[in-house]
């Protein structure tokens, strides 16, 4: 099974539950939202439609991040990068609280480049899950500039889903479910959003996510032509 939607809504809410399967949810990365708005949105989902919610920002990106200017939140000094401090767990417990109110099945932690590849990285990693609740929710990470020697110990230690963009690698962990993020394209090393899938580039990621394919697979586009590419691919499908 394969299931397609974009990060965030790129339409009104009722055309898109007609149009796609699945979301990963943006909002609440940038912001607490309210109850009433969660509630509201799981409710107005058809059945069988999958939330996938990004992790409140407070767990991943410390306050020098240039995403806390869109918040509501003030950054607090021990904010992100998975450090185990009060600030990071009470962020988490914001998120898990997120998570059950829409109903989703997925949570989203997309670590930034200041996360670096090293072994406090790992140990406060290690912290971090060994303290947080997971509840029923599968986790699924992304993990930036770092080797897939790395990504591939992260996952597996950890047992989360290794987000990846099919057109870069193959996901490196072990589960039967995979989760692809599509940003655009990569100039030197940074992500370029403002970009149009081609119609060559849309068979290659068909043909990889349906190698790759385990059990099911979810992919999100996130670049600027997203609605319009995600339809596109799936009709290629």
């Amino acid at each position: 099974m394969i299931r397609v939607g974009t990060c965030g809504f790129c339409e009104g809410h009722a055309k898109y539950y007609r149009d796609f399967d699945a979301i990963e949810v943006q909002q609440t990365f940038y912001r607490v939202l309210q109850e009433k708005t969660l509630e509201r949105w799981r409710k107005e989902a058809p059945q069988g439609f999958t939330f996938a919610l990004k992790a409140f920002q407070g767990v991943t990106h410390p306050p020098n991040s240039p995403t806390w200017r869109r918040s509501n939140v003030k950054p607090p000094r021990e904010a992100g990068l998975l450090r185990p401090s009060g600030d990071v767990l009470h962020f988490w417990r914001l998120t898990l609280r997120e998570a059950e109110i829409l109903g989703a099945r997925f949570i989203l932690i997309q670590l930034p480049t200041s996360f670096k590849e090293s072994e406090e990285s790992f140990v406060n990693a290690e912290k971090f899950f060994a303290m947080i609740d997971r509840r029923d929710f599968e986790i699924a990470v992304e993990l930036r500039g770092w080797s897939e020697k790395g990504i591939k110990r992260f996952v597996r230690e950890f047992d989360v889903i290794d987000v990846t963009d099919p057109l870069v690698r193959i996901p490196l962990h072990s589960g039967e479910t995979n989760y692809y993020r599509l940003h655009g394209r990569y100039e030197n090393g940074k992500i370029v959003y403002r970009h149009a899938y081609s119609d060559g580039e849309l068979e290659k990621v068909k043909e990889r996510v349906l190698g790759w394919n385990r059990s099911e697979s979810f992919v999100f586009f996130n670049n600027s032509n997203m609605c319009r590419d995600a339809k596109r691919f799936k009709e290629l499908l």
